[in-house]
């Protein structure tokens, strides 16, 4: 049945030259309008979508806060949140292609030389840390929950040693992985929120982690990038 407010299924030109995963996975984006207002928008990937819409119930981005993105390639949340007039430090693995605004920094977010140069970069105490990664897919929903754990651990104590009293962390994970974190994320924030906007597939297994509001770091904890 056909009318003015259906929209056209776009096809493929050639589907021979792709495998059928490919070929999936090509149709999909083809017909994600999350996708097609990425580009349209002048963003890199649909995922923005996902922080729009978080931040605009909780007000995570304000103009001229420090914000550090891990795991940002290839840059839609740095892009969004440099937008919002924030001070912007992306860090990832991949290259990023130079987004305005913003500081790129190359390396894994828990070695020295990349902490190093995160600290130069900031040059202050962490309004709001970030984190859309995703460790490695098995297909085993057990070892991957696991992986989704120790990857978001890493990103909470990395928060931990960063942000200032009053601060937020948002953190992307996969159903099951968020039990055992929000515990620990409590003891660190006045309010934690489990997340799935709408901008998620409805076969992704993706939620996220929302802490906001950091308590006063204990006294040992030195929130400084000296």
């Amino acid at each position: 049945m056909s009318g003015s407010n259906s929209r056209t299924r776009v096809r493929l030109r050639d589907a021979r030259a792709h495998s059928a995963s490919s070929q999936r996975w090509l149709t999909r984006q083809l017909n994600d309008p999350f996708v097609q207002r990425a580009k349209a928008q002048g963003y890199r990937a649909r995922s923005v979508f996902k922080l729009e819409e978080i931040d605009r119930r909780f007000g995570l981005i304000r103009p001229g806060m420090v914000v550090v993105d891990l795991g940002a390639a290839p840059g839609s949340w740095s892009q969004y949140a440099a937008n919002k007039q924030a001070r912007v430090v992306a860090v990832d693995l991949q290259p990023i292609a130079p987004i305005a605004g913003v500081t790129i920094i190359e390396g894994d977010f828990l070695a020295e030389a990349t902490e190093a140069a995160l600290a130069a970069a900031v040059g202050s105490g962490v309004d709001l840390v970030l984190s859309d990664m995703a460790a490695s897919s098995t297909g085993r929903r057990l070892v991957d929950r696991l992986r989704a754990e120790q990857l978001g651990d890493a990103v909470l104590e990395f928060a931990e040693t960063r942000l200032v009293e009053g601060g937020s962390v948002l953190i992307k994970l996969v159903r099951g992985a968020e039990a055992t974190l929000q515990q620990r994320a409590k003891a660190m924030f006045r309010s934690v929120r489990i997340l799935r906007p709408d901008a998620t597939r409805s076969d992704s297994s993706e939620c996220f982690l929302l802490g906001l509001d950091r308590r006063p770091p204990p006294v040992e904890e030195v929130v400084s990038n000296e």
